[in-house]
């Protein structure tokens, strides 16, 4: 006898499936593998859960997502349930497949998991760094029971470190293996297990492997309590006076998409955002602790001039007319465009400097590299590329020059009495050696702009201080030719003015800066960038595939 089919099947038409959440009809693609979750995510309904995550193994250890679920006949719409309720995050969505998510058997089920938890959970949430965004905390009141009925006894917090910037608060812990599961399967280390059987499991470390792999700040993110703490974040800021902004890591030229964390202008946390296209859920220590040079007090805060022997302090305004004069004059032209510039800034000065002198060379700065690229099992990539902006960058140069000229070869092309524009930003010193800074500065005038001095910036007759990656607005274009756009997360210090603004004055724009226009004017000028003539999404935007899409 031949199968029956639930949907009939038409030749040359792809027939989706039909998931039913809450009576919600939403639609699965034929070749989608999703469960009771993500269907009812789809349909506007939450479903809690703590061991779940879309980047890691299902196991189904903690109850708290269990849902009605059946299947609808397709002929008659009939709804046949299972006795039992199921766990949402184990339970396939495929054509015909119903979920009822509050039922009162649903509801009761919720309030046993949530009870259970909390017969063994220290109450210190007045003490919690993870206080104001725990889902313990907030799953108590929205799906837990009205009254405790088990008394409140004096609790241990016991606390011991996993790592150097991770520790473990034994007592909290919900037992839902994310950071075991995230140790085995994206780094691929294990360092972290469960020991010991029933009520007395624990987190603990393998002995004499302790978690320190280059991206062991996940396992922080994915506790959805608060067992486990990030040493360099414990006790310093509460998380609702601190405002977030969506923003792109500059630590290297991966490039992943961000959460900034800031309260008053000073940085206090940095967090991955999810990107399927360059992330994913995660990030590197590197990118999230490498934030720190931002609020250093060793930054260049005002702009200086230098005469010989004597340096002078100069307001915005002189300086800026004093750089205009300087090159205006010059018999030559070098402009040398940092890797950490946004491709609006470093358009906004390549046209500038055409404008004034038409045969200006316009050059990509020192491209800082560490070591070689690292993969990881599941594919996120550290890049030996310490810059977000390479890529953007060169074509931005190369399309203004005809041709890359890179750092190595900028004294070539530089005549015995140029100006040489240096454009920084770097996180540390530039790297460039003080004999390296003398050949380049002998005869020459330099203007240099970066974040802290130099070797190069003590032979400059102009210095001016540069913005940090967070302090800009702009858009960075990454090993992949991704290009992401952001905003500022904090205002630069005092006294100092974002390339972006300053060159904006310089070019004569009216208003105040934006980088929104700019990156319009890069689509209309460069088919490189035709892709950004639309609204740039949060996942940001293919440029390699436009390309491809153009041939």
């Amino acid at each position: 006898m031949p199968c029956r089919r639930s949907r009939p099947y038409r030749m040359g038409v792809i027939e989706m499936g039909h998931v039913t959440v809450n009576g919600i009809d939403i639609e699965v693609g034929p070749h989608e593998h999703i469960n009771g979750i993500q269907a009812a995510h789809r349909a506007g309904v939450e479903i809690p859960h703590y061991c779940w995550h879309a980047g890691l193994s299902v196991v189904a250890s903690c109850r708290m997502c269990l849902v009605e679920s059946g299947r609808k006949n397709a002929e008659t719409g009939e709804v046949s349930l299972l006795p039992k309720v199921v766990p949402a995050c184990q339970t396939p969505a495929t054509d015909g497949t119903v979920f009822v998510t509050d039922s009162e058997k649903v509801r009761a089920a919720r309030q046993m998991v949530e009870e259970d938890l909390l017969l063994r959970h220290p109450v210190d949430c007045p003490i919690c760094d993870k206080a104001g965004e725990c889902s313990l905390q907030d799953y108590h009141f929205s799906y837990g029971r009205e009254q405790r009925r088990a008394d409140i006894d004096p609790f241990s917090s016991r606390r011991r470190p996993v790592g150097e910037s991770v520790t473990l608060f034994v007592d909290r812990c919900v037992m839902c293996t994310r950071c075991v599961r995230f140790t085995r399967e994206i780094t691929g280390t294990n360092e972290l297990m469960v020991i010991n059987r029933g009520a007395h499991e624990e987190i603990d470390t393998f002995p004499g492997f302790p978690l320190d792999n280059k991206m062991s700040g996940n396992v922080v993110d994915l506790c959805p309590v608060g067992a486990l703490g990030d040493v360099d974040f414990l006790y310093s800021q509460r998380v609702w006076f601190m405002k977030r902004h969506s923003g792109v890591c500059a630590g290297c030229s991966t490039g992943c998409s961000i959460h900034v964390e800031e309260n008053q202008d000073r940085v206090y946390r940095i967090k991955p955002r999810e990107n399927p296209h360059i992330n994913q859920w995660w990030m590197c220590d590197e990118g999230r602790y490498g934030f720190k040079y931002v609020h250093d007090a060793r930054r260049l805060t005002e702009p200086r001039q230098r005469d010989g022997e004597t340096e002078t302090t100069l307001t915005w305004d002189a300086a800026i007319a004093r750089m205009d004069a300087l090159v205006r004059s010059s018999q030559e032209l070098v402009v040398v465009l940092s890797p950490f510039l946004t491709v609006e800034e470093a358009y906004l000065l390549a046209t500038y400097a055409r404008q004034v002198q038409p045969k200006a060379v316009i050059s990509v700065g020192p491209i800082p590299c560490v070591g070689e690229n690292e993969t990881f099992p599941n594919g996120f990539t550290i890049r030996a590329e310490k810059c977000p902006n390479r890529r953007g960058v060169e074509e931005i140069a190369s399309r203004f020059q005809g041709r890359l000229i890179s750092w190595e070869s900028v004294g070539d092309e530089c005549g015995a009495q140029a100006t040489v524009w240096f454009t920084g930003g770097y996180p540390e010193a530039n790297g460039i050696s003080s004999d390296e800074a003398s050949r380049l500065a002998k005869n020459r005038t330099l203007i240099v702009q970066d974040l802290f001095a130099s070797a190069l910036s003590e032979h400059a007759t102009l210095v001016l201080p540069s913005a940090a990656w967070v302090e800009r607005a702009g858009s960075f274009v990454n090993a992949k030719d991704r290009l992401q756009s952001f905003t500022w997360a904090v205002r630069p210090p005092q006294g100092v003015q974002t390339e972006g603004q300053m060159l904006w004055r310089l070019a004569g724009r009216s208003g105040l800066y934006r980088p929104a226009d700019i990156l319009q004017e890069l689509g209309r000028e460069m088919s490189y960038f035709a892709a950004v003539l639309e609204e740039v999404p949060d996942t940001g935007v293919d440029l390699k595939l436009n390309q491809l899409a153009s041939v």
